[in-house]
């Protein structure tokens, strides 16, 4: 499973990173080592990766801007939109891994850590974010809003909407049981799986930028309603 794969370690702690290089080779993974943000976006504009592990406080261009300019920026989103990014950072308060989630963060990881923990965290991501059978289904149509799985394209009122893979994974479960309440823990173990670390403020931060794309107003969400205390129900116009 592992061989080929490339993970990209970024951190401005040399220790750090020579300890983290060493138990992912043990596992098979290519490991490329850079030290600040600067670095990071070059060998990045270039060079498709698999995964990207990614300290905050970077030297140059710190962790939260960069992971910025790979999901949004034309120069890197076509090669990176989509690839996994979990965060190695000191700062692990709920303000700093909401923010992480916010540009599309997959994990995050507070030091000091295990090395063994990062190796079980990178695996999980790469299982999470792994093809799944959704090529196999039909495209489906709601009004507007067109969610085509085969190529993972969502159309709406004609245009192209740019989501994250995992905003692309939670309307397309929605897609496939409207009207159907789906709670918090149901759409953690659908979209991110049964071994992810998080909580529940990920779904929150991720159902707010999904309605922030779709939704004509997203404090009126005429798709994705709120049910208070157990969860969320789509609604196709």
């Amino acid at each position: 499973m592992n061989k080929g794969k490339t993970i990209v370690v970024i951190d401005d702690e040399a220790t750090i990173r020579d300890v983290v290089r060493r138990y992912l080779e043990v596992e098979g993974f290519r490991v490329i080592e850079v030290e600040d943000g600067h670095q990071a976006l070059d060998l990045l504009r270039d060079q498709r990766v698999d995964l990207i592990l990614l300290d905050i406080m970077l030297p140059g261009v710190d962790g939260f801007s960069l992971a910025r300019l790979l999901r949004n920026a034309p120069d890197y989103q076509s090669l990176h939109g989509e690839v996994p990014i979990i965060m190695l950072t000191a700062r692990g308060d709920e303000r700093d891994r909401l923010g992480g989630f916010e540009l599309g963060i997959d994990d995050y990881i507070v030091k000091p850590f295990s090395p063994r923990e990062v190796v079980a965290r990178v695996k999980a991501v790469l299982r999470r974010s792994a093809p799944d059978d959704a090529g196999s289904e039909e495209p489906r149509t709601f009004g507007d809003l067109h969610i085509d799985p085969r190529r993972r394209v969502v159309i709406l009122r004609g245009e192209p909407v740019s989501l994250t893979a995992k905003e692309f994974d939670l309307l397309w479960l929605f897609a496939r049981h409207p009207q159907q309440v789906l709670t918090r823990d149901q759409l953690l173990d659908h979209v991110w799986g049964h071994d992810f670390y998080g909580d529940e403020s990920t779904v929150t931060v991720h159902i707010r930028r999904l309605r922030e794309k779709i939704e004509p107003d997203p404090a009126n969400p005429i798709f994705i309603h709120t049910l208070r205390g157990v969860g969320y129900k789509f609604e196709p116009a």
